[in-house]
């Protein structure tokens, strides 16, 4: 019995085991099951996920050319070796990822004999902030670095040759103030960690941060497209799956004649200082310089950077030509003389007694003639320059009728010329002094403005507006850079009669061209002009000088108008004076306005 109920307990465990195995497996075929059938959709999606590459493609930047259709600025093609960090990626602590990482750096190098410059470094700053980006090792290599890639037999996992677009600058220093450049866009994806951005991967976008280039960003700025791409295990591409071609910006072109640009550049090689040439018929800037500059294709190297960031005296980084102020010397004698005629207070034939001093008050204004120029009328007094016959006659004049002409001119504001840095300069009143002195406005203040000193300070692009609307009879032009502003955009008509501006323009005629007139030194054979020279005193014990030089021609027919001024100088006639003279020989050579004689022949 003893034996009998034994072997019935061990029946009752053997079916109990049964019945449990049968359970086991009838739950384990369902897990099958429910993976295979029921899973399969959302397995194959994760796994078609892994196996694609989403890439962002950035649109190239339009071109800024000039208006000739000369390239100052585009978008070039880089080809760049890119490590695809999450593939490479090693099980462990992220430092068997760096070992990993640079293995495959140094393998690369020595296979297509290209230096390494990237440290190890760079790879945990760029695994650290940057991880979804690929990491660029080499950028702009070489094409016979790609040919020897494209002679490797296999592949490198989680390695690729990428295009990037880089902005470059065909020119160099050529135009750079107004050119301006480009930077990482503030906003840009990749400027952030964000594991969960709709891309896997992308290069970075750029925008304008200065010049032409910030101020039409959005004009030059293209379309980003994309690509999804199909990789393999190793990150290998096997095929495009799909994609979305960028959109392109667009062009921008400028008023800028690079030729003229270039002249203007060479003018003032090697001396601080800014020059404007306006076409006066209509306001298009043919040339803005500002003196030192600084190349587009170079300067933001950490140590070229850093040399002229640290330039006090230079300052390359200050756009003179708008964002400089300066007084404005005897250039802005001819605006007192207009504020009389205009105002029926003088006429160009009314003397004035020059003695050599203007006194005001207890104070001497010496006119630059010691002995006087003696009894001397409007137009001689351009010519010369004479301090003491403009000091009387804005004193006659009245400042508030100077200061009216003088802001229908342009004075005292902005231009409004497209790019940002531009200074409104300083056309004081009496308001403002009280401001800033507690003082009213004084004679002595009249007299300080009569010749271009004192409070008064313009920019080189002002004096240029200026003398444009002296050249073309008094029609006020806001100044155009770009072609695609509406040309000739008036912004004043001055209403000037053709006896008004005629003496104007006759007594800066013969600044040039007199025999004795301050601006001889920048006359040309074959080509009559009209100028007007200053000097403005400056530093601790005004032991220093701007020098000016205002000029437009053929006076028959103006074409340019041309502003200059040149820091530390000694006078506008002895300084500026030839600058602008060499200038305008190389501008008429080009335009054929000045016929040269042809080479005489040698006799046999």
């Amino acid at each position: 019995m003893r034996l009998k109920a034994q072997l019935d307990d061990e029946h009752v465990r053997l079916r109990l085991f049964l019945v449990f195995a049968l359970a086991l497996f009838i739950a384990l075929g369902g897990f099958i099951h429910n993976i295979q059938v029921h899973g399969e959709g959302s397995y194959a999606e994760s796994e078609r996920r892994q196996s694609l590459r989403r890439v962002r493609l950035p649109a190239s930047r339009g071109r800024v050319l000039d208006r000739n259709g000369t390239v100052l600025a585009y978008d070039k093609p880089s080809y760049c070796i890119a490590i695809y960090i999450e593939e490479i990626r090693q099980p462990g602590p992220w430092e068997n990822t760096y070992d990993a990482i640079e293995q495959v750096i140094d393998s690369i190098s020595e296979t297509l004999r290209i230096e390494r410059n990237i440290t190890r470094r760079d790879i945990e700053r760029h695994v650290f902030a940057r991880r979804p980006m690929p990491l660029l090792a080499w950028k702009d290599i070489g094409e016979d670095v790609l040919a020897r890639w494209a002679e490797h037999p296999e592949p490198w996992t989680g390695v690729d040759v990428v295009v990037e677009s880089v902005r470059d600058y065909p020119q160099g220093a050529l135009s750079a103030h107004v050119i301006g450049y480009v930077g990482r866009k503030d906003d840009d994806l990749s400027e952030t960690n964000d594991l969960s951005a709709p891309f896997d991967y992308f290069l970075p976008d750029v925008s304008g941060k200065q010049g032409i280039e910030a101020a039409f960003n959005e004009h030059l700025t293209g379309e980003s497209g994309w690509r999804i791409l199909r990789v393999d295990a190793v990150g290998y591409t096997h095929r495009v799956e799909d994609e979305k071609a960028p959109i392109p910006g667009q062009d921008v072109v400028t008023t800028l004649d690079a030729r003229i640009q270039s002249m203007a550049e060479v003018t003032l090689q090697g001396k601080r200082g800014a020059c404007v040439v306006i076409d006066p018929r209509n306001g298009d800037v043919l040339a803005m310089v500002t003196a030192p500059s600084y190349d587009l294709r170079t300067f933001r190297r950490a140590s070229v950077y850093k040399t002229l960031r640290e330039d006090e005296i230079g300052r390359p980084f200050v756009n003179r030509a708008i964002a400089g102020v300066y007084p404005p010397g005897s250039t802005f004698k001819p605006v007192i003389a207009l504020a009389s005629l205009v105002n029926g207070l003088a006429k160009p034939e009314k003397q004035y007694t020059c003695s050599g001093i203007f006194r005001i008050g207890n104070r001497p204004i010496k006119c630059w003639l010691e002995t006087g120029h003696g009894e001397i009328a409007m137009r001689k007094a351009i010519e010369q320059s004479c301090n003491s016959y403009f000091c009387e006659m804005g004193r006659d004049c009245g400042y508030k009728r100077i200061y009216h002409v003088a802001e229908a001119l342009g004075f005292g504001q902005k231009t409004e010329i497209g790019i940002a840095g531009e200074h409104a300069g300083l056309l004081p009143d009496d308001a403002w002094k009280r401001r800033k002195t507690g003082v009213g406005w004084l004679g002595g203040d009249t007299a300080n403005a009569a010749i271009g000193q004192g409070y008064l300070l313009v920019t080189p692009i002002q004096m240029a507006v200026f003398t444009a609307t002296v050249a073309n009879g008094g029609y006020v032009y806001r100044p155009r850079l770009v072609a695609t502003r509406k040309r000739g955009q008036l912004v004043n008509d001055m209403g000037w009669d053709a006896d008004t501006i005629g003496v104007i323009q006759d007594g800066m005629k013969d600044v040039v061209q007199a025999h004795r007139g301050t601006a001889w030194r920048a006359r040309i054979d074959g080509v009559t002009l009209a100028g007007k020279t200053g000097s403005a005193e400056y530093g601790p014990d005004n032991s220093k000088k701007y020098a000016w030089m205002l000029l437009f021609g053929p006076v028959e027919s103006p074409r340019y108008a041309v502003a200059l001024v040149v820091e530390d100088g000694v006078s506008g006639g002895t300084t500026a004076a030839p600058l602008v003279r060499g200038l305008m020989e190389d501008i008429f050579d080009l335009d054929g306005t000045r016929k040269r004689p042809p080479p005489v022949e040698a006799q046999s």
